[in-house]
């Protein structure tokens, strides 16, 4: 199984290949909204600045998979969720659970209704199971060579995509 490095391009397009699948279409078929996620910068983690992605979902289809600037994310979100890559990281590696985390205030709320994203949250482990359905690679797993060889090429894909 190949594998892919979080939060790059590749690694949104083949989650969004996966949660384009029936079954995820089926299990979100009543959701609907436009919900970005924050991985806050982390140098040590080869993430110079903050990098946001995000999901624009109509009853179970998702439309977008992508990255977005803060002014976009901004303009466009229902919800815009902030956290360090660490903590996004023991959420996909689903060591810890995603509404756990946001009621302990690990996950911040920048933009959007506590009570809407309670509304949401019983889909966040179909989000986390689409995904993860890739073998992900963080940059604590990395050595110095790909950790330095992959902030170059967060640094690229961010300026060419404009986020």
């Amino acid at each position: 199984m190949e594998k892919y490095r979080y939060c790059t391009p590749e690694w949104l397009e083949e989650s969004k290949r996966a949660i384009s699948q029936p079954k995820f279409q089926q299990q979100l078929s009543k959701l609907s909204t436009k919900i970005y996620y924050r991985v806050k910068a982390e140098p040590d983690w080869g993430i110079d600045a903050d990098i946001i992605f995000g999901a624009v979902v109509d009853r179970g289809e998702v439309l977008e998979l992508g990255f977005y600037s803060d002014q976009d994310a901004k303009r466009e979100a229902e919800f815009i969720m902030a956290a360090t890559p660490q903590e996004w990281k023991k959420i996909l590696r689903k060591e810890n659970k995603f509404l756990t985390d946001f009621m302990l205030g690990k996950i911040s709320l920048e933009q959007g209704s506590k009570v809407g994203v309670l509304g949401v949250a019983p889909y966040a482990n179909i989000f986390v199971d689409a995904l993860t359905q890739v073998d992900l690679q963080f940059p604590d797993e990395m050595s110095p060579d790909e950790l330095e060889e992959f902030r170059t090429y967060v640094n690229e894909f961010r300026s060419e995509l404009g986020v």
